[in-house]
């Protein structure tokens, strides 16, 4: 009998935490309390924010991160596997993380993080997880995580000719490596501001940005513009995303779902300005929700 070969998938290297999302009217003064209207705990951490968005973009994915020995790590990766995502090459120790995500009604948003030690990635971490980049065709490395980790990801992916997607900024000797390695780099206004020492204000200089991480041998880069959105530039050109009009009841989230837009875009051989609006929209999407967790089924495209 036939067998079929399961449909390469997109393999996501980093966070999983366990998020605790509140919002409250107004922040309290000092000394003061205020009452939370509401409050959600659920999956978290950008990596596996990144994963539940390309999956629900239509993606396989698999997610290679640290969840705790705790009972906050086995709920997690319980909902994690409830929303399709193959956490086999997940690595169990320690204390889960957890991130503290503080709204209020204008949106305005305050993070605490407790990231233990033992919650970050090593590079034994991401050896271990070799079977996992056999079965996909797309590496998103966050970069977020310790350099040893994302130096092995990206070198693993090198050598089985895969897509390298790399999201946020890292300020270390790694840098060059993983640019070198990758075809895809989207940074927030601070991330690339610590990655190419150019703060990325207006249009032009975002460009200036982008440019010098395309020098290194990117073919495509997402950089964001402070009140005005996002610009992808490639060799041939660029497009601005604008932020959309609609109320942002949380930013948490929008990054992450702009990068998994993105991604799914590229894999389906979108031009980039069609992968680009496709990130946009997915971004908007998410910024309309309380927490970082994406609701993006509606958006999934036809097959």
């Amino acid at each position: 009998m036939r067998t079929t070969a399961p449909v390469p998938g997109v393999l996501v290297i980093g966070q999983i935490a366990r998020d605790l999302v509140l919002q409250v009217e107004d922040w309290p003064s000092a000394g003061g309390s205020a009452p939370v209207l509401e409050r959600r705990e659920m999956l978290g951490g950008k990596g596996a924010n990144q994963a539940v968005a390309l999956h629900q973009l239509g993606a396989p994915v698999l997610l290679v991160g640290v969840a705790g020995t705790d009972a906050a790590g086995t709920a997690v990766l319980d909902q994690a596997h409830a929303d399709g995502l193959d956490v086999t090459a997940v690595t169990r120790r320690g204390e889960t993380a957890l991130l503290v995500d503080v709204v209020d009604r204008d949106g305005t948003r305050r993070l605490m993080e407790h990231v233990p030690v033992e919650s970050l990635l090593t590079a034994q971490d991401v050896h271990e997880a070799a079977i996992a980049f056999d079965r996909a065709d797309t590496v998103c490395l966050q970069l977020q995580q310790p350099a040893p980790a994302l130096l092995a990801g990206a070198r693993m992916a090198r050598a089985r000719g895969q897509r390298v997607i790399l999201d946020g900024a890292i300020d270390s000797p790694a840098r060059d490596e993983l640019l070198a390695a990758a075809d895809v780099v989207r940074m927030d206004a601070a991330e690339a501001q610590l990655m190419t020492d150019i703060a990325p204000q207006d249009r032009d200089a975002a460009r200036q940005a982008a440019q010098q991480v395309l020098d290194a041998g990117v073919r495509l880069v997402a950089v964001t513009v402070p009140e005005e959105g996002d610009l992808v530039v490639w060799a041939e050109g660029e497009h601005l995303v604008p932020h959309g009009t609609a109320h942002v009841v949380d930013p948490t989230g929008a990054g992450d779902a702009f990068l998994a837009g993105l991604t799914i875009g590229l894999r389906r051989g979108d031009s980039p300005q069609e992968a680009a609006r496709r990130a946009g929209a997915a971004a908007t999407a998410t910024v309309q929700r309380l927490g970082g967790r994406p609701d993006l089924g509606a958006q999934r495209p036809a097959e």
